[in-house]
């Protein structure tokens, strides 16, 4: 336990920026299912709750339950979405998972922190669509 030695991240994140067909969403495709846990997720058909937790209720108890994102349901794995750019304030919602590698949640009377020690291999197009 050396106190000068620098902690090394486990996860490397990695987002992957180029113009439109250049075949980002297979290689996303490709890796997630080359991954032992590998989930891939559209970056512009998800939600904030679909990144990373959701509190449903269960309609036969009436009790309230967790229901794992893209982040969580990808602990020890990779988590890679697709069309990034394209997400709206759903980043926000990353950061905590991204380097806290948890997610914490406090909803309908549930407090909870999950995992969620993922890398994430992410693809954009540019801004204005090309270079």
């Amino acid at each position: 336990m050396d106190q000068n030695k620098v902690p090394v991240r486990g996860d490397i994140h990695v987002l992957i920026v180029g113009d439109p067909g250049l075949g980002k969403s297979q290689l996303l495709q490709a890796a997630a299912a080359v991954s032992p846990r590998g989930i891939y997720v559209c970056g512009n058909a998800t939600t904030k709750a679909g990144l990373t937790v959701a509190v449903v209720k269960d309609p036969m108890t009436n009790d309230y339950a967790f229901e794992a994102g893209a982040m969580v349901l990808a602990d020890n794995g990779l988590c890679c979405i697709d069309e990034f750019d394209k997400m709206t304030s759903e980043h926000q919602a990353l950061l905590e998972a991204m380097e806290q590698q948890c997610v914490s949640i406090a909803k309908a009377g549930l407090v909870a922190s999950l995992s969620s020690r993922t890398s994430v291999l992410a693809a954009a197009n540019p801004v204005g669509g090309h270079y």
